[in-house]
């Protein structure tokens, strides 16, 4: 209801640690962090993963609906929602999407899922026999759906509030079926969707679906729990940030044996404690032992004819992560992490200076001709690539089955 929505709504699942969830939440019992990272009411000791986790994920959710404060729609609809940041706007149709697209490749994918948080949104889905969170997609811009999302937009909506970060978000209802039904048809039309953000999300949902309908003897493909809550937006409407690395240790090399082992594929110099953020393509920064390093990738580090190899994080995996430091999948080793480029450079300097870990790379983003082009070509991009601001916040839509 939407006397609650600001204190409910929240940062996705994977965008804080439990440490920092379990800080956002403090002080608020309807927080939907209590149902999508239901860890944050165990001990820090607890295993996130263990059943007791998932089962107070759908108990705190039942809370919830029991409080009046999650209510089901009378009938179907769609959604817009509208995101502003830093003056700019993106609005998106929310909906839901066909798991079956999944497989047959109408909806697109770029990237590769880590197995261990694919299995704990699976976990979720099983449990709580719900989609907690929308996946966040894209598709080629539409005049006849730009004028549809400006008449709409007119009306009145039924939440609007403007988050603790900042970013403002507004939701208006598509009830009208004439209207709902042209949107569908419109989307049916499209030959392709893309999970711009979501990929686990997406994944899980569209397996989990799977093995409902394997355990199910007289699925038509019409029940409930083939779909899944999807947002989407106009692809000219976003805008992707730089998604940056942190590397535990020098895989036993020497600070200056790691930067000459960097100077056969890179121009390397130093930039000392001053941080610096890549301004071009091809083009990195290193933070190691206090100081910064501007690295520009030679010629033959990459192939302009290979849509994934001439990717940054491509080059840096090729040239750097793989053969110097070690790290061959970059999906399952615990030497690696990720950071989005909303932390900023500030947010790696920490990591390394805490001690936590040793090296830290930041990139440069890829651009959403980048992303659909790969995808459009069947390419996958390596985990980890692409990182989008404003974030969804969840707990505005939920879709049970």
């Amino acid at each position: 209801m939407a006397e609650y929505v600001r204190e409910v709504a929240s940062k996705p699942y994977d965008v804080l640690n439990t440490e920092e969830a379990k800080k956002e939440a403090e002080g608020n019992p309807i927080s939907f962090l209590h149902v999508v990272k239901p860890e944050i009411d165990f001990p820090l000791s607890q295993d996130p993963y263990s059943p007791e986790i998932y089962q107070k994920g759908i108990e705190n959710f039942k809370h919830l609906c029991n409080e009046g404060i999650f209510v089901q729609e009378k009938s179907d609809c769609l959604y817009l929602y509208s995101l502003e940041m830093n003056g700019r706007c993106q609005t998106g149709i929310v909906g839901c999407a066909y798991s079956g697209d999944y497989f047959n490749n109408v909806i697109k994918k770029h990237e590769l899922t880590r197995p261990d948080k694919e299995e704990d949104r699976k976990n979720h889905i099983r449990v709580s026999r719900m989609h907690a969170e929308p996946v966040f997609f894209s598709y080629p811009r539409n005049t006849e759906l730009d004028a549809i999302v400006l008449k709409t937009k007119k009306s009145n909506p039924v939440y609007d509030f403007t988050a603790a970060d900042g970013v403002r978000h507004v939701v208006w209802v598509i009830s009208e079926n004439s209207i709902v039904n042209n949107i569908c048809q419109i989307f049916g039309n499209f030959p392709s969707t893309y999970v711009a953000d979501g990929h686990h999300r997406t994944a899980a949902a569209a397996h989990t679906a799977q093995e409902f309908r394997n355990r199910d003897p007289h699925s038509s493909g019409q029940e409930e729990y083939n779909f899944f809550m999807a947002v989407h937006f106009p692809d000219h409407e976003l805008q992707i940030m730089d998604y940056n690395r942190v590397i535990k240790d020098l895989n036993g090399h020497s600070r200056d044996e790691f930067l000459e082992l960097l100077s056969i594929s890179f121009d390397v110099k130093s930039n000392g404690p001053a941080a610096y953020k890549p301004q071009k393509l091809h083009e990195f920064s290193m933070y190691l032992e206090g100081n910064w390093f501007v690295l520009k990738a030679l010629p033959g580090s990459w192939t302009d004819d290979d849509p994934t190899g001439v990717l940054d994080v491509s080059i840096l995996y090729s040239q750097v992560l793989k053969p110097i430091l070690g790290i061959e999948d970059i999906r399952k080793d615990k030497r690696i992490d990720f950071v989005g480029g909303i932390r900023g450079l500030s947010e790696l300097e920490r990591r390394v200076n805490s001690g936590e870990m040793e090296l830290a790379f930041a990139l440069y983003p890829v651009s959403m001709k980048q992303l659909m082009d790969i995808a459009d070509s069947g390419n996958i991009m390596p985990p980890k690539t692409t990182w989008f601001e404003p974030k969804l916040r969840s707990g505005l839509f939920v879709h049970t089955f």
